[in-house]
């Protein structure tokens, strides 16, 4: 990444505008005529001289160091979005952001009660399924929660075969394919999280296709696809995958809706009629 030395200086100076001194505990004083705080009080709160933050502000300073950018943020009281934007200002790789984990927000879960006719689960980025809709259970069948990983889409499509029963066989080095790149992307954002560790080794314990597909070292980020159902009620039907990602970005909304011009919704509806009672699938 390259620094963008004029967008750093402008974003520095405008932010250090809107701090007034008394939010970071500075006195405002009489003769004060700059607004927000003052080059050198700046510097003085991030702990570096005035001198290199000046040259900051007037783009001809060095490459600042990530810890030099968090005592930055801190100083000019930056939201974590803000703290980001300064970070790839800079050529820098933004810390890890802040992350939801398991829990599902009220939102989240309102929007999966009032889409009744609509399959829509919440997915963690590693792929544990976190949530769904009983149209969803329907389609793609329940999930073991039994496990560290019972319920994760990409443990169970690699560690039982039985999963893959609701796919096209022709389908489904596609699918692995999909299921690993999607991953090698959560993987490298979380950097080194134990529970991303945790899934790769135990992944790498089911055989070789996973391993030689996590080898290749393709990422790709899932946003949408087309996928087919083999469901022994309603038989056959195409879906259209639809991800919305969470503020926090570590849980996804996926949606599955009928492709134009087919018969996916009428089917649906009659699935919603029929139930879960007889079907359990892999999640895709």
């Amino acid at each position: 990444m390259k620094i963008d030395r004029a967008a750093l200086a402008d974003f520095l100076r405008r932010s250090r505008e809107r701090v007034r001194p008394q939010e970071a505990g500075l006195p405002v004083g009489p003769r004060r005529r700059t607004p927000g705080l003052r080059r050198e009080e700046v510097a003085q709160l991030a702990g570096m001289s005035a001198d290199y933050y000046i040259r900051l502000e007037q783009a001809r300073g060095p490459q600042p160091s990530p810890e030099m950018l968090a005592a930055l943020a801190r100083a000019l009281r930056l939201s974590d979005d803000e703290r980001d934007h300064l970070h790839l200002l800079a050529g820098r790789r933004p810390p890890a952001a802040r992350t939801s984990g398991d829990h599902v927000g009220p939102g989240l879960l309102h929007l999966l009660d009032h889409l009744p006719a609509t399959p829509v689960q919440v997915l963690g980025d590693l792929g544990d399924v976190l949530a769904q809709n009983a149209l969803a259970e329907a389609l793609l069948g329940g999930v073991c929660t039994v496990s560290e990983h019972g319920r994760n889409v990409v443990w169970r499509w690699f560690a039982d075969p039985s999963q893959r029963t609701a796919y096209p066989p022709e389908e489904h080095a596609y699918y692995s394919r999909l299921h690993v790149a999607d991953l090698r992307a959560a993987v490298g954002r979380r950097a080194g999280d134990p529970a991303a560790t945790r899934l790769v080794e135990r992944l790498r314990t089911t055989g070789e296709e996973f391993t030689t597909l996590w080898d290749l070292h393709e990422v790709s980020v899932r946003r949408t696809s087309r996928m087919r159902v083999l469901h022994p009620l309603i038989g056959p039907l195409e879906l259209d995958c639809q991800l919305l990602l969470a503020p926090e970005g570590d849980q996804r909304v996926v949606m599955y809706t009928p492709p134009p011009g087919t018969d996916t919704a009428q089917r649906l509806a009659l699935l919603g009629v029929l139930g879960t009672g007889q079907f359990t699938a892999a999640t895709d």
